[in-house]
């Protein structure tokens, strides 16, 4: 069976990641090299473990979310039919078993909130580690004079935590945002389409999400 570290330390995948990332950076969009990517591996891993799923499936999610914007290598736009189409291809030439690569390749292929669906477990756990991850740190301009709207909203993120409450029922985002560089009210209008999968995906999973925002409740 193919393996999360086994995945990490392929050099080809590290390759197409940082090359994905780089035609992003060109385009003027966040960081989704390595720090996003393993964010997502590990956050959507402990979705899946926290609510009792196999360690298998986690593991399977875990590559999903590693893997799931590759897809920027070829274009940005639909990037991640594209990417799923790759994961297909490297995960076929690495012996992968069938039913998971479908698995991966599913969730990969559903990621991105114009054409996602949380339909499954994978899915739905990759979808809201992905859309969760927003931090200052993703904003590659250190020129706040010449931020548009969406390193105004990363870069006022001081703060942000996905958590699953104690009873299981409830996955809460809980971010601190400065407003010196952007208001609550930019937050939605570039993510609410965003945040709207995350319900779905949340749904899927028999939970509700809830969004707080400078500890006032949103979502």
């Amino acid at each position: 069976m193919i393996t999360f570290d086994e995945i990490i330390k392929n050099e080809d995948i590290r390759t197409y990641i940082t090359r994905a990332d780089e035609s992003l950076d060109a385009l003027g969009y966040t960081e989704h090299s390595f720090a996003h990517v393993l964010h997502t591996a590990r956050k959507a891993g402990y979705i899946l473990e926290t609510l009792g799923y196999d360690p298998r499936t986690v593991e399977l999610c875990k590559i999903a979310a590693y893997l799931h914007d590759i897809g920027n290598l070829v274009n940005r736009s639909e990037h991640s039919q594209s990417g799923a189409i790759m994961a297909w291809s490297i995960l076929h030439d690495m012996g992968c078993d069938p039913s998971e690569i479908a698995t991966i390749v599913t969730a990969i292929g559903n990621h991105d909130e114009g054409t996602g669906v949380p339909v499954n477990a994978v899915s739905a756990a990759m979808i809201l580690a992905d859309k969760a991850d927003v931090r200052r740190s993703r904003v590659r301009n250190r020129d706040t004079t010449n931020f548009d709207i969406h390193d105004r909203v990363n870069y006022s993120v001081t703060k942000s935590d996905l958590r699953i409450n104690e009873d299981k029922t409830e996955i809460v985002l809980k971010l601190t945002i400065d407003t010196v560089y952007s208001s609550v009210l930019e937050y939605f209008e570039i993510f609410l389409e965003r945040m709207l999968l995350c319900c779905k995906a949340a749904e899927k999973l028999g939970m509700k999400f809830r969004l707080v925002i400078n500890d006032q409740p949103l979502l």
